[in-house]
């Protein structure tokens, strides 16, 4: 199992720690470093400021942060954890995400999902309640752009007698495209879509709010991995979607931590994500706590 780590762009009350160009790429460069396997970063282009009242937050737009990370680095893979495709025109999509996969040579794992957050939507024009189909619509428009063949199709709001998208991503359309969401809806949509699946942990409270399926437990996670190996079964897929984690325990609590990369490594999970507290002050302290981060997986024996 390896391990990735957020990127704290969403701490923009700090910019000249965390939301810099030399600060991302300093904090790339050391997760790469310390032997960690990817870096991620979040997606909230116009988030209200009721949710932000309510302990949402803000976020570089991923792309451009993820860019910052790639040039500082060589190894690292650069993941979205989660783009909200449906923000964005399929095609427009496509281009970023294809541009941003090339210069950094290939290393991008493109981590979609539906959204949440309908103030959102609507601050950007688009329908909320058709999320599921406009994520379903990127992701076969993404696919078929990054083939580097013309494009010829009509979506929702948009429409092409013929568009080729250049340069390609370096694997063309076999780019990993992971799927986010707990829910029965968002594991058939990676089963019939995707080449990963990034479920996530939910304390009390938090599967409302996100409106997703619960995973309080390595029960629960359990219980959902087995339902991910019927739906291939049921779909005739035999090889079963890359699984990403985001893992329920806190960095402060290492003996916990510690038990929960076991446990998610035992139950089948190939990446695990960690998001380090956001009461973490310092360029320096961050820097700091992911030497720690990177130290404990090596002792419990983690690829990282």
């Amino acid at each position: 199992m390896k391990l990735m780590v957020a990127l704290p762009t969403d701490l923009v009350d700090r910019p000249d720690e965390f939301v810099t160009g030399p600060a991302v790429m300093e904090m790339a460069r050391h997760a790469e470093q310390v032997g960690l396997g990817g870096v991620f970063v979040t997606d909230h282009p116009a988030p209200d400021d009721r949710w932000l009242a309510g302990g949402g937050h803000h976020s570089l737009e991923p792309t451009v942060a993820l860019s910052f990370a790639a040039a500082a680095t060589s190894t690292l893979r650069l993941i979205t954890n989660v783009y909200v495709a449906a923000y964005r025109p399929p095609l427009l999509a496509a281009k970023t995400l294809a541009s941003l996969d090339a210069l950094s040579g290939g290393r991008l794992i493109v981590g979609v999902a539906a959204g949440y957050l309908r103030p959102e939507f609507r601050a950007l024009g688009v329908d909320f309640d058709t999320r599921g189909a406009l994520l379903n619509e990127a992701i076969d428009t993404m696919r078929a752009a990054w083939s580097g063949n013309s494009v010829a199709a009509d979506g929702h709001g948009w429409s092409t007698k013929g568009t080729t998208i250049l340069p390609t991503p370096v694997a063309g359309a076999a780019l990993p495209i992971w799927g986010g969401g707990n829910s029965l809806a968002a594991m058939k949509r990676v089963v019939a879509r995707c080449d990963g699946w990034m479920p996530f942990g939910t304390p009390p409270g938090m599967a409302g709010a996100v409106r997703t399926a619960e995973i309080s437990t390595i029960e629960h996670l359990a219980e959902r991995l087995a339902l991910l190996e019927r739906l291939c079964a049921e779909a005739g897929r035999t090889q079963r979607p890359t699984v990403s984690f985001n893992l329920l325990s806190s960095i402060d609590d290492t003996d916990a931590l510690a038990t929960e990369l076991t446990q998610v490594a035992a139950v089948g999970v190939d990446w695990a994500s960690v998001m380090l507290p956001s009461t973490i002050a310092t360029r320096e302290h961050w820097l700091e706590r992911v030497g720690h981060l990177a130290e404990l997986a090596a002792r419990v024996g983690l690829e990282r």
